[in-house]
């Protein structure tokens, strides 16, 4: 599996592929040689490491250039640009989605418990995520909507310096249902994905 770098292309991956040489692009007489175990096995011929990795139908990976003499590392290069990859892949995806939560009153809510629903929701807004706010009738309730609908506006009037109304009230089955959305979505932590491969660079000493 002897490959050579190739330049990355535009739009591509974070990973320093430019900085990474590979198999016949690495130009030293010797290296500090790691396994593909992570295992390290000392200051080699070259040569000697490329062999190693030919046979295993790896790669030799320069991971630290500026070490002397430079660290290689035995690896499936190509599988762990895809990991990397991925992980970025999934870290964008995670960073892009925007959670919806729920708070549901009734159209006659204590002045208290409006309090305190009307405080969740706001920091639902905070924290960056949508609110659906739904106010639930029951029997006769249904014939006096403007309850529910007084209620929501109250809600969206007292959270417009956080959210905007992104749906506006409407009766769904016995229930009247708001979506706020937040003015300026606040990014969900990131879990630490990867922008390269995971390599761990040997000592240099």
């Amino acid at each position: 599996m002897q490959r050579t770098r190739h330049h990355p292309e535009p739009g591509g991956t974070d990973i320093e592929e430019q900085q990474r040489r590979l198999n016949a692009d690495i130009k030293v007489p010797r290296v500090r040689l790691v396994d593909a175990d992570g295992e390290q096995v000392g200051i080699v011929p070259l040569a000697q490491a490329l062999r190693r990795a030919r046979e295993q139908d790896l790669d030799l990976v320069e991971v630290a250039p500026q070490a002397d003499p430079p660290v290689c590392r035995i690896m499936d290069w190509g599988k762990a640009k895809y990991e990397a990859e991925q992980k970025q892949k999934e870290a964008r995806k995670r960073q892009n989605q925007i959670s919806v939560k729920e708070i549901k009153m009734r159209p006659k809510i204590s002045d208290n418990d409006y309090g305190t629903k009307s405080g969740h929701v706001r920091r639902f807004l905070e924290d960056g995520a949508k609110v659906r706010a739904s106010i639930m009738f029951r029997g006769r309730e249904m014939t006096h909507t403007e309850l529910g609908l007084r209620l929501l506006d109250r809600l969206a009037d007292d959270m417009s310096e956080l959210a905007t109304v992104e749906a506006a009230p409407k009766v769904d089955g016995r229930n009247m249902v708001m979506v706020l959305a937040p003015l300026k979505a606040k990014q969900p932590k990131d879990d630490g994905g990867a922008a390269a491969p995971a390599i761990d660079d040997a000592p240099t000493s």
